[in-house]
């Protein structure tokens, strides 16, 4: 039997949009209209927020242990998250429960390693560029990591927050996005991550002057196979 996936949920447009994967994308392991059981739990979004502004990395895994364990308790056999940005709290928040999870950054590096990339510039909220949630899992295998200089990586936070999470795209927010991949390219990376659940939404290999590694449907897609493979 196929596991029961819990989604811990943040943003509504990226737990959604990870929600639709998994269902839409399920069929290619489960036959015609096929997917594993999903169960999603997301407390509202300000409480996240109001954590991350006052570095409160606690707070953030308090919020997304409440989650996991809701979702447990409802069945959930295999967790994730598909918001990057939590992921400052990832072991802090596995130490405390025992169900199994997938870390958005390690189906990342697994693509980009298949992908043969080597250098990878990121996109994403502040909170998660300056963090070491990629550093830490790049390094491991050996990858390079590059950050949008200073302003840029304000500018796409600000987008991100005030546009991108609340449903709303406007077309110079999108040309300014493609540009900080352009003098990402220019920086010599090979691809870039798409490290906000949001950024996908406007953000592919179709509008983008590099590969991109799409952190949300990645991680939809590991669960979907991990599914499978327990189902088999």
């Amino acid at each position: 039997m196929a596991l029961h996936l819990g989604i811990v949920g943040g943003s509504a447009e990226g737990a959604a949009l990870c929600y639709r994967t998994i269902c839409q994308e399920g069929a290619g392991h489960f036959g015609a209209h096929g997917h594993p059981e999903v169960s999603m739990h997301t407390p509202s979004l300000a409480g996240y927020v109001a954590c991350l502004e006052r570095g409160d990395l606690v707070g953030v895994g308090e919020l997304m242990l409440d989650s996991a364990r809701k979702l447990t308790r409802i069945g959930a056999q295999l967790l994730i998250c598909p918001d990057n940005t939590f992921h400052q709290a990832y072991d802090w928040v596995t130490e405390r429960i025992d169900t199994p999870w997938l870390h958005i950054a390690d189906c990342v590096v697994e693509q980009a390693r298949a992908g043969g990339h080597r250098r990878l510039g990121l996109l994403g909220t502040t909170w998660l560029v300056e963090s070491d949630v990629y550093p830490t899992k790049l390094a491991g295998q050996g990858l390079d990591l590059v950050r949008p200089n200073a302003d840029d990586r304000r500018e796409v936070g600000r987008i991100i927050m005030e546009e991108l999470v609340p449903g709303h795209v406007r077309e110079p927010s999108v040309r300014f996005l493609l540009e900080t991949i352009e003098r990402l390219d220019q920086a010599g990376c090979d691809a870039v991550i798409l490290g906000c659940t949001e950024l996908p939404l406007v953000i592919d290999d179709g509008n983008a002057c590099l590969p991109t590694l799409d952190s949300t449907r990645l991680l939809a897609r590991a669960a979907l196979r991990r599914a499978a493979r327990d189902a088999a």
